[in-house]
């Protein structure tokens, strides 16, 4: 991104062999020259929501997709915490993509309570859903997630890391036991890591979106803003340098993003954000001994912003602490979340 960030079947026992040709059939069907064919004139556009359990893929899906990171990634659960929205054009098609929170079960704090919000009015008003599951797996918590889903939506089953799967024959029986939980309009085994499962998926995607004029301009990728962004890319390196150990209710909160004019660089943006954790203990474990992990966690998020923004970064992180804001309403929605 350049400039600034654009507002940035059930049935009898097979063998092998007949679950492998089952299956290649359904790959068949799945390739973009054995679907209906897209209209060659006109636009077409639609909103397609990326749905699953908490750390299935989804964001790494979303940022494959569009092109360029819009979503954060780590190895927490719940990293995604907003409706972020991804923009890729591609000749007569925009595909507008909607990642979302992990549908939380577990725990019923107000900020899951919002995350879960989040997660139920994105897939409502959406032409075309992507229900994502690790490949040959089906939890209850998928399950929780499937069970939201409204009629008349079209659905396709994303098989999520396929890469983990040694014999792709060893899906099909899982494949016909999915078919019967719910009436999925395709079936998509895919690596969000592999480029050739990337194009075929956007072969499949697009026959499902309507024709009407695009929604955004060609060259944007996102719609959120560069506040949106810094406070993103700050909380993505402050769990990806914690790990388990900070506990996910911890938030970053953007002070003051301000662009200066600069004779030296054709962009600064100086930056002050603040990391919001709900104990004493936390912040200590943030700040790391003699503030090296907090150094590590600004350095890294500036390094990225710069490349972000495509601008020289000034960037200011502070620690405090903020007890039980996670389960305090007014304070979740003063933090940004709905």
């Amino acid at each position: 991104m350049t400039g600034t960030t654009k507002t940035i079947a059930a049935g009898a026992e097979q063998t092998g062999a007949e679950a492998q040709n089952d299956l290649e059939s359904m790959l068949a069907a799945a390739r973009p020259g054995g679907a209906a064919p897209v209209a060659a004139e006109g636009q077409r556009c639609g909103l397609i929501a990326i749905v699953g359990k908490p750390n299935v893929g989804k964001s790494t899906l979303m940022n494959a997709l569009v092109g360029q990171k819009v979503s954060i990634t780590s190895r927490k659960a719940q990293t995604t915490r907003h409706r972020i929205t991804g923009i890729r054009t591609r000749e007569h098609t925009q595909f507008v993509f909607v990642d979302t929170p992990g549908f939380q079960t577990k725990h019923s704090t107000a900020l899951n309570k919002s995350l879960n919000k989040t997660v139920m009015g994105a897939i409502g008003d959406v032409d075309l859903i992507l229900f994502v599951v690790e490949a040959g797996s089906f939890t209850l918590a998928d399950a929780k997630v499937l069970s939201l889903f409204k009629p008349g939506i079209p659905t396709l089953l994303i098989a999520n890391k396929l890469d983990a799967v040694h014999r792709r024959a060893e899906i099909a029986p899982w494949l016909r036991d999915m078919q019967e939980r719910h009436p999925f309009a395709e079936f998509v085994p895919m690596s969000a890591k592999n480029k050739g499962d990337i194009e075929r998926l956007y072969g499949i995607v697009e026959k499902y979106l309507p024709e009407q004029p695009w929604w955004y301009g060609e060259d944007e990728l996102t719609d959120r803003s560069e506040k949106f962004l810094a406070s993103e890319t700050v909380r993505e390196k402050l769990f990806r340098f914690t790990g388990d150990e900070l506990p996910y209710t911890s938030t970053v909160i953007i002070d003051k993003l301000d662009e200066e004019k600069s004779k030296q660089y054709k962009r600064f943006i100086r930056i002050a954000a603040t990391i919001v954790v709900e104990r004493d203990g936390h912040k200590a474990m943030v700040i790391g001994e003699g503030g090296e992990r907090l150094k590590r966690i600004s350095t890294e998020a500036r390094q990225e912003l710069e490349k972000l923004l495509d601008a020289k970064v000034f960037l200011e992180v502070w620690v405090k602490v903020r007890s039980g804001w996670a389960d305090d309403e007014a304070r979740v929605r003063s933090f940004g979340y709905e």
